[in-house]
């Protein structure tokens, strides 16, 4: 048994039972878009397409704290991406969270939102330097990110992954995924310098960024471009590091 707790978007009310039915058979239904620590499908729910998240269940501590001490990944992430809609930053509209609470705290919780058909992410332009219009899309990246921290918005898991691009006649859209670890504040220049670090960027990508950033941001270009390679460095290192550890424990 255990308790529930949810909202629904008002604009998908109509559409609650079939949401919730998604939700109830998620492990036999939809098409899984991406599994690691949390599983991701797409479901159709006419007239369009969905997607909804599964979060890994939370050790023991964790479900005792999202069970009322702190919002757990769900309703964080269905709370941000309201949060980020009205400060006009894109991302996939929320629709739906879902939360089952069993002994001990939280056990299951779902994230439902637009489904959005993106041309690439971030990352594809780490993986391919000869991907069309590379620099033009870097430099609207760069000016996309320093919207985000003029309006106060410190997205923790700025990655590669986490920004779908979608490609229009004039201009590349920013949709911000993986909402749950964000904080809404004003951002310092060395918050902001930072919030580069993990995006894994090559030189190239380093120098266009931080040349686009310092001149929106009025800042000295080769200082900006030096203070995030340096940032970039420590991160790397820092992954590096984490790996070999993992791989020392595993053996």
């Amino acid at each position: 048994m255990g308790a529930v707790k949810s909202a629904i978007n008002p604009k998908y009310r109509q559409w609650e039972a079939e949401i919730h039915d998604r939700i109830k058979n998620f492990d036999r239904k939809g098409i899984e878009m991406a599994r690691d620590r949390n599983t991701i499908k797409s479901f159709e729910l006419e007239p369009m397409s969905i997607a909804i998240k599964r979060f890994k269940r939370p050790n023991w501590v964790n479900r005792f704290v999202y069970n009322g001490l702190r919002p757990g990944k769900a309703k964080r992430s269905y709370r941000y991406a309201q949060r980020l809609l009205k400060r006009g930053i894109p991302t996939p509209e929320p629709i739906a969270y879902w939360e089952h609470f069993g002994m001990g705290g939280l056990r299951d919780s779902y994230y439902v939102s637009q489904k959005v058909d993106c041309d690439l992410t971030f990352g594809t332009l780490i993986s391919d330097p000869d991907y069309p219009d590379r620099a033009e899309i870097l430099r609207q990246f760069a000016a996309f990110t320093y919207e985000l921290h003029e309006k106060g918005v410190h997205f923790l898991d700025h990655s590669p992954g986490n920004t779908l691009i979608v490609k229009r006649p004039m201009h590349y859209v920013f949709y911000l995924i993986d909402l749950n670890r964000m904080r809404f504040e004003e951002m310092t220049w060395a918050m902001r310098m930072k919030n580069f670090a993990r995006l894994a960027l090559a030189p190239d990508m380093i120098a266009i960024i931080g040349a686009t950033y310092a001149r929106l941001s009025g800042q000295a270009v080769e200082k900006t471009i030096d203070q995030i390679a340096q940032l970039s460095r420590r991160a790397a290192a820092r992954g590096a590091r984490k790996q070999t550890l993992k791989k020392r424990v595993g053996r």
